[in-house]
């Protein structure tokens, strides 16, 4: 039995065929705004149900409680605001009760939603609160400053979930991953967030959690994230040739997640965390700088904000790992709780050496990534 949705009921906005077809005759009348890629995103999660018990995008109680509380007005926690920026221009031509159709980057409407609310916000509060800087170097405060003026807020029907041309196989709702949980008889199941190849040090402690749940959903990020990260596509071909030749297929699934990253370090941390709870898991990995960007966010930060909350309020339960390693001496994966040896017995690279073997063909260590993701790294940088 997989776990409670985050406030008890997992929604699903998604209008039916007759309901889709007379709001999109009607969105043609409507004002309009077009989203952005990461707005699409959040217009996904919203109508799949991932942002329950959100029904749309927040109104100015749940975004003030949230901004300076990590909390919804019912009392819930939530990690980041999830919001819709409009223009003045635009905000000055909506009336209360007005529905607003939400039309994806290419034109179509991919949304209808009802305006409750319309009002202003302090951007440099928000990123002072979420992301603990004003810095706009920071992704997701530049993010943050490049939005319009005015927050809108209503609930949401989506037409039609987004078309997607890439991981259709993938691509299961909270809805899906909830009923394949209860087929492979998983009463507890931990997620696991990544927006990276998975090398030795991710496996080891996904492996660990293993021991101690019934199945592992493996769950990459693939909606916008930084230029420089590695593409979606790449990293899913890693994922695949890890699963298939070092994991149980009976205790594992993968699937996507199509929201957008902020990271926004530890608050990212609860978000992804309430989100895994909605697509049915019982425990969620926080690794170390979970969701962080830089030099922004302490080592364990996303650790300690857990914390803050009640097990009570969470309703699911973060495992906590540190740092893993391979450890020549102790001749396999460890961390410094379980490793007694020093910084020389252990196999450490940083992210520009690892890039740098990749790029000239070389397969970093064994110890340190397995070769056949190796390999799929080392194409795709030839690719490029």
């Amino acid at each position: 039995m997989s776990s409670t949705p985050h406030g008890g009921r997992l929604l699903n906005l998604i209008a039916s065929p007759d309901e889709a077809a007379a709001l999109a005759a009607k969105a043609a009348e409507l004002p309009s705004v077009t989203l952005s890629q990461r707005d699409l995103s959040d217009v996904e999660m919203l109508g799949i149900g991932a942002f329950s018990p959100l029904d749309g995008f927040m109104t100015r109680a749940d975004y003030e409680e949230c901004v300076q509380r990590m909390h919804l007005t019912c009392g819930l926690p939530w990690g980041i605001p999830v919001t819709l920026a409009i223009s003045k221009d635009l905000a000055a031509r909506l009336p209360e009760g007005a529905r607003l159709a939400l039309k994806a980057p290419g034109g179509a409407v991919a949304a209808v939603m009802a305006v409750n609310e319309v009002f202003p916000y302090d951007a440099h509060r928000e990123a002072r609160e979420v992301f603990r800087t004003e810095d706009e170097a920071h992704p997701g405060v530049a993010a943050l400053y490049a939005q319009e003026e005015m927050l809108a807020g209503g609930p949401i029907t989506l037409l039609a979930p987004p078309p997607h041309d890439d991981f259709q196989q993938y691509r299961l709702t909270p809805a899906d991953t909830r009923k394949a949980f209860d087929e492979r008889g998983w009463s507890t199941i931990v997620g696991f967030q990544t927006r990276n190849p998975v090398h030795r040090a991710h496996e080891y402690i996904q492996k660990c959690a293993l021991e101690i749940v019934d199945g592992l959903l493996l769950h990459p990020l693939v909606g916008e994230t930084k230029s420089d990260d590695i593409p979606a596509e790449v990293r899913m071909r890693c994922y695949e040739v890890l699963l298939q030749n070092y994991y149980p297929k009976d205790r594992t699934l993968l699937s996507v997640m199509p929201a957008a990253m902020r990271y926004g370090g530890p608050r990212e941390a609860i978000l992804h965390a309430m989100v895994r709870k909605n697509y049915g898991c019982t425990h969620f990995i926080v690794g170390r700088d979970h969701a962080g960007v830089g030099t922004y966010y302490g080592t364990y930060d996303a650790q300690r904000i857990f914390s803050e909350l009640t097990p009570e309020e969470l309703g699911i339960t973060p495992l906590f790992f540190e740092h893993s390693f391979w450890c020549n001496r102790c001749e396999g994966m460890a961390s410094a709780k379980t490793c007694p040896h020093g910084p020389e017995d252990r196999v450490s690279l940083s992210g520009t050496k690892v890039r740098e073997m990749l790029k000239a063909g070389e397969r970093p260590p064994q110890e340190f990534s397995r070769p056949e993701v190796a390999d799929v790294l080392i194409e795709a940088s030839r690719e490029k």
